[in-house]
């Protein structure tokens, strides 16, 4: 299948050589010029604009965007609307707002251009590990693009299947799955993502413990020097709080158990933020992603270890770079 794809950063670049390596073939486009070359030397079809990519697919076109959440989207979007016809599908991977996805969908619809929300998840391991993918759009639009969706997402590999779901079908336990209406595969990202945000604050929380018992404030008979990387290791072999968060972790702290590298300024994505404020519209208590949020706040005036396995974490799922330590 032919896709263009705009948008070469972390995930973008990755996705298309996934893409390639499946069969399929792509045409590509970003602001940085470089980005673009090196992916030509790779075998993608190179374009110097959107007009200049759109030009270069076949009818219908899919298109599918990796483009920063906000102004740069919403350019990129209303940009694609006059270079787009009917019957196009137009995908958008990023971290958008699902409400914003309502709203360009009906404007895109009124010219007969399909539109789908694609909540990503997989950082800048997916190209290997493949991409967990959440998706809102008509079952047409959706249809259309399965072969792409197929060959992105992780497939069942070796995770254990639950019991039973053999009996219900569909693409989830693929890596994949249609939520539902437009904004739908946003909405449950960001959801995900504020869970993502309660999960990494316990680690930090419980690291932030372990690393605290060595204190000279704690009485000598109760004062541990723990070897973080062991513990970290040992929890992700059998135990019930063992996860690819934690995996990353013990990365991260094998290769340096006090994180000097990190500074403890964390950001946050946007995701976590409109989490909260769809919980509280929604009268929803979410106490730990509330509190997590918070931390990351926090973090950008006074960091402590905690937040420094929260900046290890992110560097390590995501490439995330974090303002250096006195920045």
């Amino acid at each position: 299948m032919q896709l263009g794809m705009i948008g070469l950063g972390r995930m973008g670049a990755n996705m298309v050589r996934r893409l390639m390596r499946g069969g399929h073939a792509c045409v590509v486009y970003d602001l940085n010029a470089d980005n673009v070359k090196s992916l030509e030397k790779e075998g993608a079809g190179a374009s110097t604009s959107l007009k200049d990519l759109a030009g270069k697919l076949e009818r219908p076109r899919t298109v599918w965007m990796m483009v920063p959440a906000g102004a740069p989207t919403e350019k990129t979007v209303s940009a694609l609307g006059e270079c787009l016809e009917e019957g196009d599908v137009l995908i958008d991977g990023g971290n958008t707002f699902y409400r914003d996805d309502v709203r360009r969908a009906k404007a895109l619809r009124a010219r007969g251009i399909h539109y789908v929300d694609v909540g990503t998840s997989g950082g800048i391991w997916g190209i290997d590990r493949g991409y967990c993918m959440m998706i809102g759009g008509s079952r047409e639009a959706v249809s259309r693009i399965d072969p792409l969706l197929k060959t992105l997402a992780p497939g069942i590999g070796s995770i254990e299947r639950t019991p039973g779901r053999e009996r219900k079908g569909g693409t989830a336990e693929q890596g994949y799955l249609h939520c539902g209406p437009v904004g739908s595969g946003h909405f449950v990202k960001m959801v995900h993502n504020g869970i993502e945000y309660g999960i990494m604050q316990a680690y930090a929380e419980g690291f932030d413990i372990l690393h605290d018992a060595a204190s000279e404030d704690v009485p000598e008979d109760l004062r541990y020097t723990l070897d973080m990387a062991d513990v970290a290791e040992v929890w992700r072999r059998g135990s019930v709080v063992g996860s690819w968060l934690l995996d990353l972790t013990a990365m991260a702290l094998l290769e340096s158990e006090d994180l000097s590298d990190y500074s403890g300024f964390v950001q946050d994505s946007g995701e976590g933020r409109w989490t909260i404020m769809t919980a509280v519209e929604r009268a929803v208590p979410v106490a730990v992603l509330s509190a997590a949020l918070y931390t990351r706040f926090r973090s950008r005036e006074k960091s402590a270890f905690s937040e420094k396995v929260l900046s290890a974490m992110r560097h390590k799922f995501g490439g995330h770079i974090e303002r250096p330590a006195g920045g």
